[in-house]
């Protein structure tokens, strides 16, 4: 596995907010009508796949609140996070799921072998030179016709294609949806749909949220 000054941050960095991070966001789907529905829709397009029977991996997993919601719709999904902290919590939150300890950037899973891969909110992380490593990998473990659901914060203008801004646990980035989109399909993972969502006046960050559908060919 390989290790650099980004990821040994962000795993010290969440390892340190992990309790904390499971109590602010274990209800986060209850007001989120149109995140439950857009994991509804990643579920529903990974069943109807010619490989509907492989597992989901929930990479970037935290405390294992999402997996367990995807596997509530149906999926045999586990989670991976690199905070060793955020995997203990998930194992004693779902005892009847598996959560590993791991890297996106060089995921211990087989080539080929997953229906789909859900990454929410886990590359903001990433410093942008090094986010093509992660999509291959992506690519990688993808099953053909496997499905990848991709979520990230937006920036402001297409002239400024990342972004850095101040996220509460450690450095993170916006992506231009269209910039990203493009990467995927570098990466061989083709976009199938996109959900945009307008901040609301309440939210801290005044950011669009993306969610990016892909499939591997």
């Amino acid at each position: 596995m390989v290790e650099h000054d980004a990821l040994s941050a962000t795993r010290g960095a969440y390892d340190a907010a992990a309790s904390t991070y499971a109590q602010l966001f274990r209800d986060t789907l209850h007001d989120r009508p149109l995140d439950r529905a857009i994991l509804g829709a990643f579920a529903e397009v990974v069943s109807a796949s010619e490989d509907g029977q492989g597992q989901v991996a929930d990479l970037g997993c935290g405390p294992g609140h999402i997996t367990a919601h995807l596997a509530e719709l149906g999926l045999a999904a586990f989670g991976v996070d690199a905070s060793p902290a955020m995997i203990e919590l998930a194992r004693h939150a779902y005892p009847d799921l598996r959560f590993d300890v791991g890297s996106m950037a060089a995921l211990n899973i087989a080539d080929g072998v997953l229906g789909g891969v859900l990454s929410r909110w886990s590359v903001i992380h990433t410093p942008p030179r090094e986010l093509p490593v992660i999509l291959a990998e992506f690519h990688r473990v993808l099953a053909p016709g496997g499905h990848l659901l991709v979520g990230f914060s937006a920036s402001d203008d297409p002239s400024h294609p990342t972004q850095v801004f101040d996220h509460t646990v450690a450095p993170a980035y916006r992506w231009w949806p269209d910039h990203l989109a493009a990467m995927l399909r570098e990466s061989g993972l083709a976009e199938v749909a996109r959900m945009v969502r307008e901040p609301q006046p309440t939210d801290r960050r005044q950011f669009q949220e993306i969610q990016l559908l892909a499939r591997k060919a």
